[in-house]
């Protein structure tokens, strides 16, 4: 699995469609378009993957990273399939801070991973959309 880095990389993925939500996270896909030009957005045919986790929803930094590490942790399991494209998951709502005390705590960590284990599972059932040809003469 690849890691988005570049701020296009996320942009494109971003354009595309949104394939499953859940009450605080969205999973957007794009799908891989290699022959598009010279210099593709994306240099390998693999499943890659990229975590946004906004300040807005998330003020602590270490709340984000702990997100963010979790993000990864819950798709690099072996049971979780993610179709040849890209992905990004995007944290859309926060987590209550009266229930959610710490940032750090493993109540934060067992919600957030079983909600992604739910996301990533209504993706699974998504069928990833074919890439769009190229109209080169």
């Amino acid at each position: 699995m690849q890691r988005l880095k570049t701020r296009a990389q996320f942009q494109a993925v971003l354009a595309g469609a949104t394939v499953a939500r859940t009450a605080h996270f969205a999973l957007h896909r794009c799908a891989l378009d290699l022959a598009s030009s010279a210099q593709p957005l994306f240099a390998s045919d693999d499943v890659w993957l990229g975590a946004m986790v906004p300040k807005r929803w998330a003020r602590r930094a270490v709340t984000r990273n702990a997100i963010k590490r979790q993000i990864y942790a819950v798709s690099a399991a072996p049971g979780v399939a993610l179709p040849r494209a890209a992905h990004v998951v995007r944290l859309r709502a926060g987590f209550d801070r009266k229930e959610f005390v710490s940032a750090t705590s493993d109540k934060l960590k067992a919600a957030v991973r079983a909600e992604l284990q739910q996301l990533l599972a209504r993706a699974a059932r998504t069928p990833a959309a074919p890439a769009a040809p190229s109209s080169s003469p």
